[in-house]
């Protein structure tokens, strides 16, 4: 299982590392960012970091292996390409990444995001899709947050302006748990117990995927 924690704690200490360009796959982005964080400065990359330690301990105690993309919250980087290269290298069965939007004030709620087909990703375009929609359905039942009011249909968004979708080899998505510059969805985005319930989705989820996946 491939886990990559999106951004990480200190990304803004090094803006010539993070803004220089690299290849997604179509076109050129940065390196990374910052992310985003609540009003009240709480930080994506620290929520990211908590859920991704919560879901590694939950799927490692199932019995799987896991690979994180990082193991820290207090470094730089890395680039999105070397995330993308570490799950693929992996060989992972299948991986998630995992963030937290900000997106409009008044926008509530999660978007699973999807690869389309790029080169790289044609032959796990189709196991994605299968993944995201148990996922999106793990979460909204386990966690109560609503699917995006402002991104996607349902809560499925198709993507081909990330790398770490675009350049796949593996069947992943990218979850946007919430949105962090909504009040309602930071009250639960800061809270341990949602994002320990966060990690229990996700891992209810990979195992109902795999099982069905054979």
């Amino acid at each position: 299982m491939g886990i990559d924690p999106g951004h990480n704690g200190r990304n803004y200490t090094d803006p010539a590392f993070i803004d220089h360009l690299i290849w997604n796959g179509r076109e050129q982005e940065t390196c990374d960012t910052t992310g985003t964080e609540t009003d009240g400065g709480y930080t994506e990359a620290q929520f990211n970091f908590n859920v991704a330690r919560f879901l590694a301990l939950d799927l490692q105690a199932a019995g799987a292996k896991v690979i994180l993309t990082r193991t820290t919250n207090d470094g730089v980087g890395p680039c999105v390409t070397a995330r993308a290269a570490i799950i693929d290298q992996a060989h992972a069965d299948v991986a998630i990444d995992i963030h937290a939007d900000g997106g409009p004030a008044g926008g509530r709620g999660f978007a699973i995001l999807e690869p389309v087909p790029d080169g790289p990703n044609d032959h796990v375009i189709n196991a994605s899709a299968a993944f995201g929609r148990v996922l999106r359905n793990r979460y909204r039942a386990l966690t109560g947050m609503p699917v995006s009011t402002y991104d996607g249909v349902d809560g499925i968004a198709d993507r081909d302006d990330l790398a770490g979708l675009n350049l796949t080899t593996v069947p992943k998505v990218l979850i946007e748990c919430g949105n962090m510059r909504n009040a309602t969805d930071a009250a639960l985005l800061i809270s341990t117990s949602f994002q320990e319930l966060a990690a229990k989705a996700f891992t209810q989820a990979v195992i109902q995927y795999l099982r069905a996946a054979g």
